[in-house]
């Protein structure tokens, strides 16, 4: 069995981004990445469907070691996947990564300190030692997305498929395409697909808050052109995280005027029964992820007739499209099904400790980042109200701190552990991925460290300057092998 000090799952952008900040911050510390792909990446490798790109800026989804360079803030798929390639590359990062390496089962010794790692190769089952555990494989499946079944499927005579699973050889050229959903990837999908389509129907059970913002950013081009690269890049994070979090805060402490603000701007680009329609929903800014528009691509195309938006309910499918609710019907050559993720927590393993299986939703989450009553283990899960990576980075640069506290032959071991009944506290997100997982996420309260903040500038004050010993992370020596404390925390 192989061993090492860490083991990264994952070598998509949070896997990548914690071996760089382990080489920086742990240096001589041995690690190696199990991937369960054939290629780094992740969601940019693996999305392949049109107009894939980010839908938060490169500036604070980008990493805060490495600058992003390109004119466009709102990136397309292609190049974020470089950006991440070139990072692996330059860090010598992709030296380390075990491709077709599916990690199914981690298991916790307390009587050895380490846990044990089972990932199923071409070859078969392999095994592996590591002292930390750093689950950075994502949030959902990547094979399995959320397909709900609708009547009559089988009965279509055109081409249904779902959009994380765009198949390579779809020709939409000419083609009427339905598009079912309302989210980022629907918002996406349509405009490009209007270029080239006969036309193009995005069909939602309801509204969903979106806004236009430009595709690059001209005081950041501007920046780039007279500073170092990195300077350029800090002003401008910080510029947009100070903005982000001020709206969001918003959003909470008066939410009538930023519906009526993000209304107002919806008026500006389409005619207003069209708004009215489709464009307001019953539910306030930011109570489920805003859909970024760059350019107003997707309202240029509702304006120009290449793309329409029906709100209504599928009744069932025939040969000819799709039947709804209301009577109308939906004629298609093609149907794409953008109707949602599969949330998937610590990238769907079996985890144990000392013999018993931990179900992440009866443990409250710590810090965001570690699991109550699991020891050594701490995993990459993002924010929902801002870019992935801005937490990504807080926890590996955490990792770090907590793997040199690991170091100590005394007590190399580290739990949180809860001392009192707390209070459980719903999420910020009522999303429908979030609202389908509520029975596999990690709980949380409304007490610190118990809770999921979603507010990155508290959280870096919090991870850069709180003691890890902090009264709830106890640090432990090994246990004797017959008594194995953390067997009963683990029921």
């Amino acid at each position: 069995m192989d061993s090492f000090d860490v083991v990264i799952v994952g070598a998509g952008l949070s896997g990548i981004g914690a071996a760089w900040h382990l080489q920086d911050k742990c240096k001589g510390k041995s690690f190696t990445i199990l991937e369960a792909r054939d290629a780094i990446g992740g969601t940019w490798d693996l999305f392949r469907y049109p107009g894939i790109r980010s839908d938060s800026d490169m500036f604070t989804l980008g990493y805060n070691f490495r600058p992003w360079t390109e004119q466009k803030a709102i990136a397309d798929g292609p190049h974020i996947l470089k950006y991440v390639n070139d990072t692996a590359r330059e860090g010598g990062i992709d030296q380390h990564i075990r491709f077709h390496h599916k990690v199914t089962e981690a298991s916790f010794d307390s009587s050895t300190g380490r846990w044990t790692v089972t990932a199923d190769t071409p070859d078969g089952p392999r095994q592996f030692s590591c002292r930390m555990l750093l689950m950075a494989a994502g949030y959902y499946s990547y094979d399995n997305p959320h397909n709900p079944p609708f009547a009559g499927e089988d009965s279509f005579a055109g081409r249904i498929f779902h959009a994380q699973l765009w198949p390579k050889d779809v020709d939409y050229r000419n083609k009427r395409v339905v598009v079912i959903g309302s989210g980022a990837t629907a918002v996406t999908i349509v405009p490009v697909v209007a270029r080239d389509a006969a036309h193009v129907t995005m069909l939602q059970r309801s509204p969903t808050w979106m806004v236009s913002r430009p595709a690059e950013d001209k005081i950041a081009n501007f920046l780039r052109r007279i500073l170092p690269p990195m300077a350029a890049y800090n002003l401008v994070r910080w510029r947009n995280v100070l903005m982000q979090n001020w709206f969001f805060k918003r959003t909470r402490s008066h939410p009538e005027k930023v519906n009526k603000a993000v209304t107002d701007m919806l008026l500006k680009e389409l005619p207003e029964d069209v708004v009215k329609a489709h464009f307001q929903p019953g539910y306030n800014v930011w109570d489920q992820r805003l859909c970024l528009v760059p350019d107003s691509d997707f309202f240029n195309a509702v304006k120009d007739g290449t793309a329409s938006v029906v709100t209504d309910h599928v009744d069932h499918f025939d040969a000819g499209g799709i039947a709804l609710k209301s009577g109308q019907h939906l004629d298609a050559d093609i149907i794409v099904k953008a109707t949602g993720l599969r949330l998937q927590v610590l990238g769907g393993a079996k985890v144990m400790v000392d013999g018993k299986e931990i179900r992440p939703n009866d443990r409250y989450v710590y810090r965001g980042m570690m699991l109550e009553g699991v020891p050594n283990l701490v995993y990459v899960f993002g924010y929902f109200n801002a870019s992935w990576t801005l937490r990504a980075d807080l926890t590996c640069e955490w990792a770090c701190r907590l793997l040199a506290a690991l170091d100590n032959p005394a007590t190399p071991i580290a739990v949180p552990e809860r001392g009192v009944d707390l209070q459980d506290e719903p999420l910020l997100l009522n999303s429908g991925y979030v609202q389908r997982a509520l029975d596999t996420l990690p709980r949380q309260s409304s007490t610190d460290p118990w809770r999921d903040t979603q507010d990155y500038l508290r959280d870096r004050q919090s991870i850069h300057q709180d003691p890890l010993s902090d009264g709830t992370l106890k640090f432990h020596p090994l246990a004797p092998a017959r008594a194995q404390p953390f067997a009963q925390a683990a029921e």
